[in-house]
């Protein structure tokens, strides 16, 4: 959650309001507000704010503002990272159905290649931080949950080796990953600003900086980024009917990142491998970290064609890891 840093909200502020248009800022779910710091500053900018918020303790001084307000501000006792949750039954706060969140919202669903129908502000929290980012990527290439409004625009702080590893290119087989591949194909990835640790965490034991520690890659900040959803995603042979079968390939390609795409499309039973390379122009000695985010689209476009891919391969995989993912 955000200290008091007045130079840091006017940034966070600034970044929010990038890109917008003359006349009143469009309707804004903050999620994770605290005490609501950079919500009073963003009701200054003209921002209609809704403020889902999942520690109690936040919650009154929350409902003052709303109260002090003319319907500028809606709070909500929620949690963002469980929304949708696949529990049956009514759902308890801070559980939250994104249906009914948008309903308060007044936020209607447009059609995929529309403009972005609600900009979304929050920090991921570091505690599972990976996962958190994985839910809302098959989310996003599933249409579920927040995306069945449409592209929702999300501003996230999250931690600098995340979004390493989200803007990694090929070729770097310690860095790009899956996540990579998936990110950076779904979304259009942009990094609204960088902000040292201190301005976020500390360790109230001792004082010092509460900093996951990382191996071999950068952690020296958090970094609001912009994660737009690509209009042109669902073109071709990629739909949300089968999007959980291409994220699923991508992840089992990266398995083994250095391992050759031939031996790859071997063990999917594909036996004209060959051909598909040549009719893609991908090399026949490529590593499966060797290849773009739009080879892989194209590729699992090509493997939708081909009589032999045995889809059915996936499907356990995909079942689980989905319920993991909620």
């Amino acid at each position: 959650r955000f200290i008091a840093c007045p130079q840091l909200v006017r940034t966070v502020r600034r970044c929010l309001q990038r890109g917008a248009g003359p006349g009143p800022q469009p309707v804004l779910l903050e999620f994770a507000p605290g005490p609501g710091i950079l919500t009073r500053s963003l009701l200054e900018a003209g921002f209609r704010v809704v403020a889902l918020e999942s520690n109690a303790d936040f919650l009154t001084e929350l409902k003052c503002l709303e109260n002090s307000l003319d319907g500028q501000l809606k709070v909500i006792h929620g949690d963002f990272f469980r929304l949708d949750p696949l529990a049956k039954g009514a759902l308890k706060p801070p559980a939250v159905s994104s249906d009914k969140l948008f309903e308060t919202m007044g936020v209607a669903a447009v059609p995929w290649r529309a403009d972005v129908p609600l900009k979304i502000f929050g920090m991921v929290p570091q505690e599972l931080e990976r996962n958190r980012l994985w839910r809302l990527l098959f989310a996003m290439y599933e249409c579920s949950s927040i995306y069945r409004y449409g592209r929702v625009e999300l501003n996230l702080f999250i931690s600098e080796k995340e979004y390493t590893v989200l803007t990694a290119k090929p070729g770097r087989s310690k860095v790009y990953q899956a996540l990579s591949v998936l990110a950076q194909l779904g979304y259009e990835i942009e990094l609204l600003h960088k902000e040292p640790w201190s301005s976020f965490a500390t360790n109230l034991k001792n004082g010092g900086l509460a900093i996951p520690k990382t191996g071999r890659l950068p952690n020296d900040h958090l970094c609001l980024v912009r994660l737009t959803p690509q209009q042109n995603l669902f073109t071709g042979g990629l739909k949300p009917s089968n999007a959980s079968t291409f994220i699923f390939m991508v992840k089992q390609s990266f398995a083994k990142p250095k391992s050759k795409l031939t031996d790859r499309l071997y063990s999917w039973s594909l036996d004209n491998s060959d051909k598909l390379l040549k009719a893609l122009e991908i090399p026949k000695n490529a590593a499966m970290y060797n290849l773009y985010p739009e080879d892989y689209k194209r590729l699992f476009e090509a493997l939708q064609n081909s009589d032999m891919f045995a889809e059915t391969f996936f499907h356990d995989e995909v079942l689980a890891s989905t319920r993991t993912m909620n």
